[in-house]
């Protein structure tokens, strides 16, 4: 008989430690975060938005999901400032 998890270390995508909430997805959250380069705060949202429902705190997630929002947004807003200064 064959160990079932014989093979997680060698392919770390099909492991989720503390819960099952993200194996439902076809993509894997971290996947889709590292093949589109997203940003720390991006990845939050996304892991946050694929979990909410299924992780049991679903206000305590959508309150992450809009907390990781506004930094990305007070974020784009100094960029956004700073080159108009340069300019």
């Amino acid at each position: 008989m064959t160990d079932k998890n014989m093979f997680d270390e060698t392919f770390p995508d099909g492991k989720q430690v503390g819960g099952s909430h993200y194996k439902k997805f076809v993509i894997q959250p971290w996947t889709f975060i590292r093949k589109n380069n997203l940003n720390p705060l991006q990845a939050n949202i996304i892991k946050y938005v694929c979990r909410y429902i299924a992780k049991g705190k679903p206000l305590e997630d959508l309150e992450k999901i809009k907390h990781y929002c506004d930094l990305e947004i007070q974020h784009l807003k100094e960029k956004y400032n700073e080159r108009k200064r340069k300019n």
